[in-house]
C-alpha cells in the first residue's frame, strides 16, 4: 500500500477498544482533516500502521453535511462520529465504536459527562443517546427492523449464507440496526469455532448495501434468571472477522429473540471473542421498539502521527 501520510503529520491520535473491537481515534473538531480512504486503510493496517478495525474522527456536526442535517431536528447533537471501516469505506454506525467515541471525547476534554449523564451523538445511522454508567456506557441504538420484512415474518429467514467450514448453506435473518446484518443460527459451540471467517461469507440474496454476518449459538438453556444468552462471531463488512461488533450483537439478539417466540426475554447477554455485551429491548417514545447496547470502553494509547 502506498500513500503519503505527510499531510497528517503532527495529528494526535488515540487507540481504543470496546470488548476487543478496536479503533484509531482522532479529534478534528473544526473538520480540518479530510482523511482519504487510502490513509484510513494505512492507519488501520496492523503491520504498517497503528492497527484497528476502523477509524473514528471526532468532528462537530455542523462541519459535515450529514451532521448539519441532523442538527436541524436534534440541536443537542454537537458531536458527529465520522466512522470509517478498516478498508477506508464509510459505515453508518458502530455500537462498540460509539461507546469508545464518547469515552474519547471525555478523555480529550471535549465534553464533560459524569456517571448517570447522557450525551447525544450524531452518526450516519442517525442520532444516538449514550449514557455513562459506573463501569462503561449504554447506548440507545434506536429501533430495529427487518430488511426483508415479508420473508422474515413468513419464514423466520430470508437468505442463505455460505461460509467456509460449514457443510451446507445456512438460513439467515436480515436485520437493520441502522446498518445491515445477516444472522445465522448454529447448532453448538463446536460448529461456531469451526466456521472459517478469514474470507467473507456469501449471502444470497444480499441486502442492497452489503451486510455484516453474525453466527450465533443459543445457550442451553437459552434463558437463565430471565436473561437470554448467546455466543457469537462476526464477519464485518469492509473489515473481516472482529473480536466484537455492537450492532451485530444487537442484531443477533433480535433474531434469536424472534426465533424463540413470544415468551423470549427482553434482556440478553451476548458473548463475543472479546468479552460480553448487554442488549435490552424497550419501547421508544416514537412508538417503536428500541434496542439498548451496554458495555465497556477503553483507551489504551495515545500518540502523534509522524
Amino acid at each position: 500500500m502506498t500513500f503519503d501520510l505527510a499531510p497528517l503529520s503532527g495529528l494526535r491520535f488515540s487507540k481504543g477498544h470496546g470488548t476487543g473491537n478496536d479503533f484509531v481515534l482522532v479529534a478534528d473538531p473544526d473538520g480540518d482533516h479530510d482523511i482519504a480512504p487510502a490513509a484510513v486503510a494505512l492507519l488501520c493496517d496492523r503491520h504498517r500502521g497503528i492497527g484497528g478495525d476502523g477509524l473514528i474522527r471526532a468532528v462537530r456536526s455542523r462541519q459535515l453535511p450529514e451532521g448539519a442535517a441532523l442538527l436541524e431536528t436534534n440541536s443537542e447533537a454537537e458531536w458527529f462520529m465520522d466512522y470509517r471501516n478498516g478498508d477506508g469505506s464509510l459505515s453508518e454506525m458502530c455500537g462498540n465504536g460509539v461507546r469508545v467515541f464518547v469515552h474519547f471525547l471525555i478523555e480529550q476534554g471535549l465534553v464533560v459527562l459524569e456517571p448517570g449523564g447522557e450525551l447525544t451523538i450524531g452518526t450516519r445511522g442517525g442520532v444516538k443517546v449514550v449514557a455513562r454508567t459506573a463501569d462503561g456506557y449504554r447506548v440507545d441504538m434506536g429501533p430495529w427492523e427487518f430488511i426483508f420484512p415479508s420473508q422474515a415474518k413468513d419464514r423466520g429467514m430470508d437468505s442463505l449464507v455460505k461460509a467456509a467450514g460449514l457443510d451446507v448453506d445456512r438460513p439467515a435473518l436480515s436485520v437493520s440496526m441502522g446498518n445491515p446484518h445477516s444472522v445465522v443460527a448454529l447448532a453448538d459451540e463446536a460448529e461456531l469455532a469451526g466456521t472459517n471467517l478469514t474470507a467473507a461469507p456469501v449471502v444470497s440474496p444480499q441486502p442492497p448495501h452489503g451486510t455484516n454476518v453474525e453466527f450465533a449459538v443459543p445457550a442451553e438453556p437459552l434463558v437463565t434468571d430471565g436473561v437470554g444468552h448467546i455466543s457469537m462471531r462476526v464477519h464485518e463488512r469492509g473489515v473481516g472477522e472482529t473480536l466484537s461488533c455492537g450492532t451485530g450483537a444487537c442484531a443477533a439478539a433480535v433474531a434469536t429473540r424472534f426465533w424463540a417466540g413470544d415468551d423470549a426475554p427482553d434482556t440478553w447477554q451476548v458473548k463475543v471473542p472479546g468479552g460480553v455485551v448487554g442488549v435490552r429491548f424497550f419501547p421508544g417514545t416514537d412508538g417503536l421498539e428500541h434496542v439498548e447496547l451496554s458495555g465497556p470502553a477503553v483507551i489504551v494509547a495515545t500518540g502523534v502521527l509522524d
